[in-house]
């Protein structure tokens, strides 16, 4: 049985390039696996079901090594589980020498183990350039003065003396509620806040 497996990191982004690719290697539609989830390790439920549908003989069919993973070592310890535990085949779309079919004879072993590290490395460094390159971007937006997060809620003037009130029980939290227009918690939030 053949299987495909897609993955994106970002709920934005798209995953029919990676789809078409794996359905034009001949993977049928009921045998794929799509998610939207980070590659930082392989807890990720589409992965794990179809995981453990894989047996012994299958094919699992993959448009890049980073679509598999981000983590170096995790990568190295999945592929090594998927083809000597559970013994399938990987095939890697885009690396012709990742494809394990090809590569039952002893040298054409290690030269998948060489690339399939190297390719590794590259995916993970790749990761951890994009956290790096985040945390600068981020830096210099604040060093500008740019507001990061949810915008800050500008109280309304009514806040202070209704607050006021209902701590000295002369309104109820419905009343402060509805005289400030905020939400319970907000509200109850900022009360203690101002103490």
């Amino acid at each position: 049985m053949t299987y495909g497996y897609a993955r994106v990191s970002a709920a934005d982004q798209n995953l029919e390039r990676q789809t078409e690719q794996l359905k034009n290697f001949g993977v049928e539609p009921k045998n794929l696996f799509c998610e939207k989830k980070s590659g930082k390790d392989f807890c990720r439920e589409e992965y794990l079901r179809m995981k453990r549908k894989l047996k012994k003989g299958d094919v699992l069919v993959i448009k890049s090594i980073d679509r598999l993973g981000r983590d170096y070592r995790g990568v190295l310890a999945e592929w090594g589980a998927l083809t000597k535990e559970k013994e399938v085949d990987i095939v890697v779309l885009d690396m012709p020498l990742l494809d394990t079919r090809e590569q039952h004879s002893l040298i054409g072993k290690f030269i998948a183990d060489i690339v399939l590290q190297i390719l590794s490395f590259v995916a993970e460094n790749e990761r951890a350039n994009i956290r790096a390159r985040q945390a600068e971007g981020i830096a210099l937006a604040k060093a500008r003065g740019v507001h990061m997060g949810r915008p800050k809620k500008t109280m309304p003037e009514s806040f202070l003396n209704a607050a006021k009130l209902f701590s000295e029980n002369k309104l109820t939290l419905t009343e402060a509620l509805a005289a400030t227009g905020l939400k319970r918690q907000t509200f109850l939030y900022h009360c203690r806040r101002s103490r």
